[in-house]
C-alpha cells in the first residue's frame, strides 16, 4: 500500500510516500538522483521527491504526476487506486486564487442600509502619511440589499418580501453569477432570515452559497461579512480543483490540510479554511519532528521559493482568530504565521542607490537567472556565486530537455555586469562576490526581522529557542539568521527540504467550532459556558469520521478586558479566578501592563476536537565507522564568507553518521537541500539522522 503526502507550492511541489511494496522501490533505486529512498523499520520505506508545480509542456497536475511517477504509470494510463491507502495534500490553488484576483463572481445580500460596510471596513489606515491612500479591491462583484432586520436582542423588526428576493436574485443569477455570500445584522444569533435566503438561492440555482451563521458565527458584521465573501469567492475554486484530483484517483481516501494544521476530508474543504493550507503543513512537520528530536521551544523558519514562513512554538499551536491575508480580511481560526516575500526566487535589483530583494519572484515560469529560461537575478543566484550552492549538487533538471545543470557561468557574468553598473552608479569599489554578499544581507535581515515580529515583540527571548530550519532554501541561510538574531542552536531534519509535505504525514484530523458569548466573565457564567462547549462540541465531531476513534477535546475561551477590543486566549477552566490569572500573565507578557480594576468579557469560545493519525515512524542509525575517524570530504570547494573565500570541503549527507561533528566553514549537500555551516558554527549528527548546528563560543 502507499501513502501519499504531498505539498503543492508557488514553485516546486514535493511529495513524500510512504510504502512498503518492494517492486515500486527496486524500480525507483535506479533513478538515485530524482528520489531519495529511506529504509524504515518494519519493511517499509519513505520516498522523497520533488517537482516543479507548473509545467503545463508536461503534466496538468504536480501532484498527481508524482504519485505516476513514484508508482511508474505513464501519462495515458489510469492510477492503480487500489494501491493508494490515503492521499493528503496541501495546496496554494485557493491562495493564489486571492494574490491574483482570480476567484469566482460573486454576489453579496447583506442587509439594507449596510450596502458599503465591508468596503468602509473599520477605516484604519495602516500608512498613516500616505496622501494616496489605495483601498484593496472588493471580492464581490454586486451587492443586493436585502430589507429585512432583527434587533440585538432577536425580535423580528421587519420580515423578507420572499417575491421581491426571488427576482432579485434571479436577475443577479441571468447574469452569469453563480455564487453568492449572504450576511445579515445580528445573524451570528438569529439566523432564520439567513436560512430563507439561502433556500431561495439554493431554488434558483446558485452553486455556491456562503452563508455567514455557518462560515463565522461571531458578532462584528464587518469581518463576519468579510470571511463570508472570502469563502464563497474561493470555495467554487477549490473544490473544481478537488474534483480534478479526486477524479483521477477514484475510491481513494483524499484528505486536505487546513489553515488550522488539521486535515479534513476532502469534500469539506472549504475556501475559508484553505487560505494558509501550505505553510500550515510546514508548522505541523517542524513542530513534531523537533519535539521528537526533544526541543519544546522553538521557532519554525521555512525558505521555499516564493515566500518564508515563520511561527512561534511555546508547548501548543499558536492560533489567531482575525487575519489579513493578501488584502482580505477574515476571522477563522488559522495558525499565527508570518510570511514575507522572501524566498530563494525573489528577484534582486538595484535601484540606482540601493540594493533591494524581492517582493517579486521569478518563481518557477522563469525561475531564477541560473535555471536556463532567462531569469533574472535572485537570491539562488546570490548563493551560486558565493559557492554556497554548486551546481554539480544540484538536480540536473534544467534546459529543453530537462536533464542539465544549473548554469553558474550566466551568474557570473550578470553579476560581473551589475557589480560594474553600481560602480557606475556609486563610485563604489565592490566584487560581483561582494554585490552578491550585500543582496543576501539584505534577505537576511527581511527575514530576522519577520522573526522578531513574532518572538522578540511578543516578549518571548529567542536565544532560549531552537531555529528549526526547512524548505528548499532553508538550510543555505540558517546560520546567518541565526546570528542575526542571537539563536545558539539550529535543528535540520533529514526531510527539511519536504518537511511541509511530511507534515501533512505527520498531522491529526482536527475539527474547530466557536460561538460568540459577550458577557462578563463570572462564576455564574461557567454553566453556560459548559452547554455551548457541549454543543460546539456536538457540531465539530460531525466532521470527522469515526466517532468511536480516540479524540481529544480542547476548549478555550477568548477573553478581553471590557471596553477594550483585542482578545487573549485561554483554556477554560472551572475557576474564573485561574482564568483571569492566565489571561493577566498573558496580557502582562504580551503588553507589559494589567488593568485590575476592569472586568473580563468572554468574547466567544471554541472547542477543537483532535482525533490523532497513524504517522510515520523514524529509524535510527547506527555508528559503524570508528569513533576516531572524521568523515572524509567529497572535494573542497570555495566558498566567500565574511567578505573573504574560504577553502570548503563538501561532505554528503547520507556519508554522515552518529557523532559525526564538522566544524565551519563547511557545506553539507542532501538530495533535497545544501547546508552551509558558516564559520563558528558545528555540525553534529545524532542517532536519529537529525542534523544539530550549534554556536561556538568565539575565544575572546
Amino acid at each position: 500500500m502507499l501513502k501519499v503526502f504531498a505539498d503543492r507550492g508557488g514553485t516546486f511541489t514535493d511529495i513524500v510516500a510512504v510504502t512498503d511494496n518492494q517492486d515500486i522501490i527496486n524500480k525507483l533505486s535506479r533513478y538515485p538522483e530524482r528520489f531519495l529512498i529511506v529504509t524504515l523499520p518494519n519493511q517499509q520505506w519513505i520516498i522523497v521527491y520533488k517537482l516543479l508545480s507548473e509545467n503545463p509542456e508536461q503534466y496538468q497536475d504536480a501532484a498527481i504526476q508524482g504519485i505516476r511517477d513514484i508508482m511508474g504509470i505513464s501519462r495515458n494510463e489510469p492510477i492503480p487506486t487500489e494501491a493508494i491507502e490515503v492521499v493528503k495534500m496541501g495546496t496554494t490553488v485557493a491562495t493564489n486564487a486571492l494574490l491574483e484576483r482570480k476567484g469566482d463572481r460573486v454576489v453579496l445580500l447583506i442587509t439594507k442600509g449596510f450596502k458599503d460596510a465591508l468596503r468602509i471596513g473599520y477605516q484604519n489606515r495602516p500608512n498613516i502619511f500616505a496622501r494616496h491612500i489605495v483601498l484593496p479591491t472588493m471580492l464581490y462583484e454586486q451587492v443586493i440589499e436585502i430589507d429585512e432586520r432583527y434587533d440585538a436582542h432577536g425580535n423580528e423588526l421587519i420580515p423578507i418580501n420572499i417575491e421581491q428576493v426571488k427576482n432579485d436574485l434571479q436577475a443577479v443569477y441571468n447574469t452569469g453569477i453563480q455564487s453568492c455570500a449572504i450576511v445579515f445584522m445580528h445573524s451570528d444569533r438569529y439566523p432564520y432570515h439567513e436560512q430563507q435566503i439561502a433556500k431561495i438561492a439554493q431554488e434558483i440555482g446558485f452553486t455556491q452559497i456562503s452563508v455567514s451563521h455557518q462560515v463565522s458565527p461571531l458578532m462584528k458584521l464587518v469581518s463576519r461579512g468579510d470571511t463570508t465573501v472570502v469563502d464563497a469567492y474561493l470555495t467554487p475554486i477549490l473544490r473544481r480543483y478537488v474534483n480534478q484530483v479526486a477524479s483521477q484517483l477514484p475510491g481513494v481516501k483524499l484528505m486536505f490540510m487546513k489553515s488550522d494544521g488539521g486535515l479534513v476530508a476532502a469534500q469539506q474543504f472549504q475556501g475559508k479554511d484553505s487560505i494558509l493550507s501550505g505553510p500550515a503543513g510546514g508548522i505541523v512537520g517542524a513542530v513534531q519532528t523537533s519535539k521528537r528530536a526533544g526541543f519544546e521551544l522553538v521557532i519554525t523558519f521555512d525558505m521555499g521559493g516564493t515566500s518564508t514562513d515563520v511561527a512561534h512554538f511555546k508547548g501548543e499551536y499558536e492560533r489567531q482568530l482575525d487575519s489579513e491575508i493578501a488584502g482580505a480580511r477574515m476571522r477563522v481560526p488559522v495558525l499565527a504565521i508570518n510570511t514575507i516575500a522572501a524566498g530563494g526566487g525573489s528577484i534582486l535589483f538595484f535601484d540606482g542607490s540601493s540594493y533591494r530583494v524581492g517582493p517579486k519572484s521569478a518563481g518557477s515560469n522563469p525561475g531564477p537567472a541560473c535555471y536556463r529560461r532567462g531569469g533574472p537575478l535572485t537570491v539562488t543566484d546570490a548563493n551560486v556565486m558565493l559557492g554556497k550552492i554548486h551546481p554539480q549538487y544540484f538536480p540536473s533538471i534544467f534546459g529543453m530537455d530537462g536533464n542539465l545543470p544549473l548554469n553558474k557561468d550566466t551568474v557570473i557574468q550578470q553579476f560581473t555586469q551589475l557589480a560594474a553598473d553600481i560602480q557606475t552608479a556609486t563610485l563604489n569599489d565592490s566584487t560581483p562576490e561582494q554585490v552578491a554578499a550585500g543582496f543576501m544581507a539584505i534577505a537576511v535581515e527581511n527575514m530576522a526581522n519577520a522573526i522578531k515580529k513574532i518572538s522578540l515583540q511578543r516578549g518571548y527571548d529567542v536565544s532560549q529557542y531552537v531555529l528549526c530550519c526547512f524548505g528548499g532554501a532553508g538550510g543555505q541561510v540558517a546560520c546567518l539568521i541565526a546570528d542575526t538574531l542571537g539563536m545558539k542552536k539550529i535543528f535540520l531534519h533529514p526531510y527539511a527540504g519536504v518537511l511541509s509535505a511530511y507534515g501533512m504525514g505527520l498531522a491529526d484530523v482536527r475539527a474547530i467550532r466557536e460561538g460568540g458569548v459577550e458577557r462578563p466573565l463570572t462564576q455564574a457564567l461557567i454553566p453556560k459556558l459548559h452547554q455551548l462547549m457541549e454543543y460546539l462540541e456536538t457540531q465539530a465531531r460531525s466532521e470527522i469520521d469515526q466517532v468511536l476513534s480516540q479524540v481529544e477535546i480542547v476548549q478555550k475561551v477568548n477573553l478581553k478586558y471590557q471596553g477594550t477590543n483585542s482578545t487573549l486566549t485561554v483554556d477554560l477552566t472551572d475557576e474564573v479566578a485561574v482564568m483571569r490569572q492566565d489571561f493577566e500573565a498573558e496580557h502582562k507578557s504580551r503588553y507589559g501592563f494589567i488593568q485590575l480594576e476592569k472586568s473580563l468579557i468572554v468574547e466567544s469560545a471554541s472547542v477543537e476536537v483532535i482525533q490523532k493519525m497513524e504517522t510515520p515512524e523514524e529509524p535510527l542509525i547506527i555508528r559503524t565507522r570508528p569513533l576516531d575517524k572524521p568523515p572524509t570530504s567529497i572535494e573542497i570547494v570555495r566558498m566567500f564568507s565574511n567578505n573573504r573565500w574560504h577553502n570548503t570541503p563538501v561532505y554528503r549527507r547520507e556519508d554522515l553518521q552518529p557523532e559525526d561533528s564538522i566544524n565551519g566553514p563547511a557545506i553539507v549537500v542532501e538530495k533535497i537541500s545544501t547546508i552551509v555551516v558558516e564559520p563558528n558554527w558545528e555540525a553534529r549528527l545524532t542517532e536519529r539522522n537529525h542534523l544539530i548546528l550549534q554556536r561556538l563560543v568565539s575565544k575572546g
